[in-house]
């Protein structure tokens, strides 16, 4: 059997499937599209689910896969045994109502055989135990009935609940006696690691109804799985995962990088190793897939899976941020194959480095407060950490549970998981109590039935028209009739006024008739009902009245800028900072706009001119809006960007700026885009992780930003008293000027604090043999309690100095030892733990030099005689 690598086994399934009559569709994303049953793409089937329940078209009745997966149920196995990962390529061949299970096996046999050369003595086959059919096309296809062993419903038989079903036929590997259990009745299905199983064949014949009987599919179709990694393994003569070329590869990388032997056994850093070789793969693919870190969904297992590979590097003696640097070693297997990694090189190696940037700031500390919750354990002989504190470490510092989990079982602990999940609901609530509070309150539930039609939209072409009033509520119930100073809503059988959606506000304007006048506030959809939410200002309306409805142009064209402009900047987005930038909320109205995207740092102000430039060419070459309605798929071909998780219909609206920006939107814009006139950024900021938000102004808003800030430049001049021409070059002189004073008051306050650390040492109590210094300042910086101290250092031994500075409601404590204090024993990072918890905090550090925070001004003193205690 040739040694065949994972690329090369890749290259052979595809191009064997295509001279089949295959249409090779290239890997899905790890996002699932339209499912909100998946969190992450796990099975190669997955993003197919769809054109296995007719839902949608496929482009071929053949089709043919790799698709990249993730799974981390068996998360805690990584890295101990030799098979299991997180991340795993599946490859597969699919027919949506074409040939069935004999072309199936026998193409599946061919392609073992002839083009793996694999030996077919060592090939077995399970088959589903009532499954004849099967049985019967092995032995045509040569394969002796004692290689054929049927098992049960549990092993041989794939379904879901109700719907689509049916037996399966699945294949293994014989790898020998050597690695059997020595039982003569051995084969598939027993415990023991001799047979491999390496390509399952699902024939999709059934359909389970709910009575529990089975019915035959008018149109059987084929799904087959092959883990590309397991087969691997197998061509390649190996027992790991990680002993394969490519991921021995990334493997050889962190063992460089650590300076650790790999011995391949079950040693800690072996461990280690492979854990941070699995999430290094996972990692890089999740995020060129547009995954960001975050503490909820996708973005969780990916900050999860990051954050215990950069854990298990501290383990090795990695010091510093390294997998960013390592993640070119999954590049470089898996580049050719997934281009996406080369192309998204820089962008991944940035989400990377600033999650490692993160996690670092913290883990220092989340470390230390996790080994004194063991110690207090161990005091307490308990073996359960409490759930709130679990979650400490979790809103605080970082740690995501399955890591505080993990760090606890090396100490043979556990973590109470169901208060940890009972305190993330209580903060969940409280945040929902909190929007409620400040959102007002939400819809309430009508007392009233409405039986009437969905209202028909005609605003896109049309700001006046004539409706016919089907029903009218007020005071929240219905009425036949309103009068002047009526509040009430009004359902029309069309209109063209648009209901707040979308991320766009709605339509105000007026509706009348010869004797009657509304005023409209507002206009809400609800179901497909518009609801006009108005005060009669004249006369008196009635239900089947014909009214004229008259949008406010004038709102309603400001808006439809700033909304063809929301378009125009996420292009420019994506073409400065890269295709991950994905729309994660929207605000458009008539005096700006404001849109929310993925993005894992600040956007530079170098870059924002950028966009800004760009979007504002766009205008000047006032290219022509064309909206158009039409399926998805055309949509899809024509490159327009739909929002992520959104569902859309059958028919989709499709807004197109001069071929340069197409996008699926329900809202209303400008026919050209030099209609915009002129677009200004105002502000760029974070508003959560990974999600930054711009806010920015068109037309006549860019010359009210500029009015606005010409006022605010003549406020600086006058105050600096200069020309507003000369304002840039006064700033500059006196920042420098204050920049001077400070540095003299900063020698000052050196020179008095260099007089200090002599006051205090004459201060000193002695206690046990040691002095202690123990002293409260105001307004000191932990920079100055820190000079102070080396000052002492400097000529002093047999001091221990404990220093707490008020700023605010803030407290900080400083402990630091000289050298021969330490060298008895002493510990400052230990001290201050204690030190600091009589004034309601805690910290850590050095044995030399500690520091901590405190809420507890007033406990000041009774920290200070816990410090007394502890040197006596």
């Amino acid at each position: 059997m040739e040694k065949l690598g994972l690329n090369e086994i890749r290259r052979l399934f595809r191009e064997f499937y295509i001279s089949k009559g295959h249409y090779a569709e290239k890997s899905a994303s790890l996002i699932p599209q339209n499912d909100k049953s998946l969190l992450i793409i796990n099975s190669g089937m997955a993003p197919l689910k769809n054109y296995f329940a007719g839902v949608e078209t496929p482009p071929s009745k053949r089709m043919t896969t790799c698709q990249k997966c993730i799974r981390t149920g068996d998360i805690d196995n990584v890295g101990i045994t030799s098979r299991h990962g997180t991340f795993f390529e599946m490859l597969g061949n699919f027919s949506f109502g074409d040939y069935f299970k004999e072309q199936s096996l026998t193409w599946g046999l061919e392609f073992m055989t002839e083009w793996l050369h694999m030996p077919f003595e060592k090939i077995w086959a399970t088959v589903y135990e009532n499954d004849d059919e099967a049985v019967e096309i092995w032995k045509k296809l040569g394969m002796p009935e004692e290689r054929i062993v049927r098992l049960g419903k549990e092993d041989n038989f794939w379904e879901i609940g109700l719907g689509p079903c049916g037996p399966c036929s699945e294949l293994y590997f014989d790898r020998g006696p050597e690695y059997g259990c020595g039982s003569p009745d051995c084969k598939p299905g027993c415990d023991c690691d001799r047979y491999l199983e390496f390509w399952n064949h699902v024939f999709t014949q059934f359909s389970k109804e709910e009575d529990g009987s089975y019915s035959n599919l008018q149109h059987p179709n084929i799904d087959t799985g092959m883990g590309l990694e397991r087969m691997a393994c197998i061509m390649q003569g190996v027992d790991s995962i990680f002993d394969i070329d490519t991921i021995r590869h990334i493997l050889d990388g962190v063992v460089a990088k650590s300076g650790v032997e790999y011995k391949d056994g079950q040693a800690a850093t072996d461990v280690s190793i492979r854990i941070i070789t699995d999430h290094l793969r996972s990692i890089t693919f999740m995020i060129a897939d547009g995954i960001m870190p975050s503490n909820e969904g996708r973005g969780y297992v990916l900050r999860r899976l990051l954050r215990r590979a950069a854990r298990h590097g501290r383990l090795l003696g990695i010091e510093g941020a390294f997998l960013a640097e390592l993640s070119d070693k999954v590049i470089e297997v898996s580049g050719e194959a997934y281009p996406e990694l080369v192309e998204k090189k820089d962008y991944i190696q940035k989400i990377i480095s600033v999650e490692e940037d993160k996690f670092a700031a913290t883990i220092d500390q989340g470390e230390a407060i996790i080994a004194q919750y063991v110690e207090e354990l161990k005091a307490q002989n308990k073996t359960v950490l409490d759930g709130e504190k679990a979650f400490k470490l979790y809103d605080t510092y970082g740690f995501p549970l399955e890591l505080t989990e993990e760090i606890l079982s090396e100490n043979g602990m556990k973590a109470d998981t169901d208060g940890f999940a009972a305190n993330m609901q209580k903060q969940k609530d409280l945040a929902r109590a909190k929007r409620k509070s400040t959102e007002g309150e939400a819809w309430k539930e009508a007392g009233y039935e409405l039986d009437v039609p969905n209202t028909v939209f005609e605003g896109y072409d049309s700001l006046a028209l004539k409706g016919q009033i089907l029903a009218m509520v007020k005071d929240a119930k219905l009425c036949e009739n309103a009068q002047e100073g009526d509040n009430v809503s009004i359902i029309l059988d069309k209109t063209p006024f648009y209901a707040v959606g979308g991320g766009q506000v709605n339509d105000i304007g007026f509706m009348s008739t010869k004797a009657a006048r509304v005023k409209i506030n507002s206009v809400e959809k609800k179901d497909g009902v518009y609801f006009h939410n108005g005060t009669v200002t004249e006369g008196r309306v009635c239900t089947n009245d014909e009214v004229l409805c008259q949008v406010d142009w004038a709102k309603r064209n400001c808006t439809a800028r700033n909304h063809t402009a929301t378009h125009l900047l996420q292009k420019a987005l994506r073409d400065v900072l890269g295709t991950h930038v994905q729309q994660s909320g929207s605000a458009v109205n008539e005096k700006m706009l404001r849109f929310d995207f993925s993005h894992f740092e600040a956007v530079s102000k170098e870059q924002l001119d950028e966009v800004q430039k760009i979007v504002n060419d766009k205008i000047n070459e006032f290219l022509p809006v064309n909206i158009a309605e039409m399926s998805m798929a055309e949509a899809q071909e024509a490159g327009a960007m739909a929002l992520f998780g959104e569902k859309y219909g059958e028919k989709v609206r499709v807004v197109n700026a001069g071929g340069w920006s197409i996008e699926l939107c329900g809202g209303t814009h400008v026919k050209n885009t030099g209609e915009i006139g002129a677009f200004k950024i105002v502000s760029e900021s974070g508003i959560a992780s990974g999600i930054r938000r711009i806010e920015a102004v068109t037309g006549t808003g860019v010359l009210e930003e500029a009015i606005k800030a010409e006022k605010i430049a003549l406020k600086a001049s006058e105050a600096l008293k200069c020309n507003v021409s000369a304002l840039a070059d006064k700033a500059k002189a006196v920042s420098e000027e204050i920049k001077a004073l400070k540095k003299e008051l900063e020698d000052i306050k050196k020179a008095a604090m260099g007089s200090e650390a002599d006051s205090l040492i004459a201060e000193a109590v002695e206690i046990n043999g040691k002095r202690l210094v123990a002293k409260e300042f105001s307004d000191y910086t932990i920079n100055d309690l820190r000079s102070i101290s080396d000052d002492i250092k400097a000529s002093n031994k047999n001091v221990c100095m404990v220093f707490a500075s008020v700023n605010g409601e803030k407290v900080t404590f400083l402990v630091s030892l000289t050298d021969d204090l330490v060298e008895k024993g002493l510990h400052a990072g230990k001290m201050v733990k204690e030190i600091a918890a009589a004034a309601g905090g805690g910290g850590g550090g050095k044995a030399d030099m500690a520091q901590a925070g405190a809420r507890d001004s007033s406990k000041i003193k009774d920290a200070f005689e816990v410090a007394q205690k502890l040197l006596s």
